[in-house]
């Protein structure tokens, strides 16, 4: 034996066969497969719960809208923005309208984000539906998705009771009868809560991909944005191992690409230059002004009177804010916090279209987790009374919105 110790003969593993290495990957997509079936076998109980809430909603506003001589179709899948989506999916871009009522004002449909309608449009492709029912189809579909990627947010967190209590409240929102509608709150909604599901799951390559799809569906998206590059600095600061990890920087880098490239695009094409998005976004009387334009709305709403929408909207607004200390003094996730945040800074920031504020909450269903906590910890009895308080408040006001008033969403 050598001075330097005995040689070490090291044998190199085999290398895999084609058929074993083919193996492995079915292995790993069985795998995958059953965990999404668990995953969808937990969730059920919420989805069906989610289904026949917004079933009745629906129900009990194409009633009322059969009574008053309307069609349920055309309200939910041609109103407002839906008409805009409609002539996207149809046409393509390039739709500009003068305003009838102010000669400074001109509405141009690059302000409308591309992914739902794309999506519209190849539904309308693939099935023998129109337009307005394959938006309809896609709507319905992303709020079914939307409810599930919910669901997982509250399961991981605070288990399957609170997952199932946040989906009845996001269910039964005052204007939930907009998740149901042909326009893009129930698409943003579900990337964005998957998109958060992987995040706080540490999936970076899922969370950036979801964010990036996400920031196709609305302006308001670059808030999942916000919140996945977010969580992401947030693993590189504090872990070292992850400074080393290629996903976690690829998400960081993936999450806004989605938003950013739309709104260079839409910038460019309506000659403005790279910020030209902004622009078209004036022209329809949306900007950002700190919240002054809400301010002086919710001050006539105290000195004058005016539409039943408005001043539910108020105490939404402040509802908002309120649930919003409370989730922050629970100390959420700060992918959550960011998300929420953000979203609630343009709601109440931006100007004009102070009704649909709601709207633009809709899919900042984190605010709603303080409350399926609490109700999560109440008795029975109490969790049944609230429900059916907001039920009817929800079917009230989705059919109100949707049949009576006369103000844009």
């Amino acid at each position: 034996m050598s001075a330097a110790g005995p040689t070490v003969h090291r044998v190199a593993a085999p290398a895999r066969t084609p058929g074993q290495r083919r193996t492995a990957r079915d292995r790993r997509r069985a795998d995958r497969a059953d965990r999404v079936r668990e995953a969808l076998r937990r969730a059920l109980p919420a989805l069906w719960l989610y289904a026949s809430v917004r079933l009745t909603g629906m129900t009990v506003m194409a009633a009322w809208a059969w009574w008053v001589g309307k069609h349920p179709r055309t309200l939910l899948g041609h109103l407002w923005d839906g008409i805009w989506y409609a002539g996207i999916a149809r046409d393509g871009y390039g739709l500009i309208v003068p305003s009838p009522t102010s000669p400074d004002v001109f509405y141009n449909d690059l302000a409308f984000f591309p992914l739902y309608p794309g999506l519209v449009r190849a539904v309308a492709t693939v099935l023998p539906l129109t337009i307005v029912s394959a938006g309809l189809l896609v709507a319905w579909a992303a709020a079914g998705a939307a409810a599930w990627g919910i669901y997982a947010v509250g399961e991981r967190l605070h288990g399957p009771r609170v997952g199932t209590l946040l989906v009845l409240l996001w269910a039964l929102l005052p204007h939930a009868i907009v998740q149901t509608m042909a326009y893009t709150e129930s698409l943003m909604t579900a990337l964005a809560a998957w998109a958060l599901y992987a995040a706080i799951s540490e999936r970076w390559l899922s969370a950036g991909a979801l964010a990036l799809l996400a920031g196709l569906s609305r302006p308001n998206a670059v808030a999942v944005a916000a919140a996945v590059a977010c969580a992401a600095g947030l693993a590189l600061w504090r872990d070292g191992r992850s400074r080393g990890d290629w996903r976690v920087w690829a998400c960081a880098a993936m999450a806004p690409l989605g938003w950013a490239g739309y709104v260079l695009w839409a910038g460019l094409r309506s000659g403005g230059g790279p910020l030209g998005y902004f622009e078209v976004q004036r022209l329809w009387g949306s900007r950002f002004d700190f919240g002054r334009d809400a301010f002086l709305f919710a001050r006539h709403l105290i000195v004058a009177r005016d539409y039943m929408a408005y001043y539910v909207t108020l105490a939404i607004l402040g509802a908002a804010l309120v649930a919003l200390l409370f989730l922050a003094l629970d100390r959420p996730p700060a992918a959550l916090l960011v998300y929420v945040l953000v979203l609630t800074v343009i709601a109440v920031g931006g100007s004009s279209y102070f009704a649909s504020k709601p709207r633009f909450l809709l899919p900042a269903f984190p605010l709603l987790l303080p409350a399926a906590v609490a109700m999560a910890r109440a008795r029975p009895r109490t969790v049944a009374m609230t429900a059916g308080a907001l039920a009817g408040l929800s079917f009230f006001y989705g059919t109100y919105l949707l049949a009576v008033a006369r103000v844009p969403m």
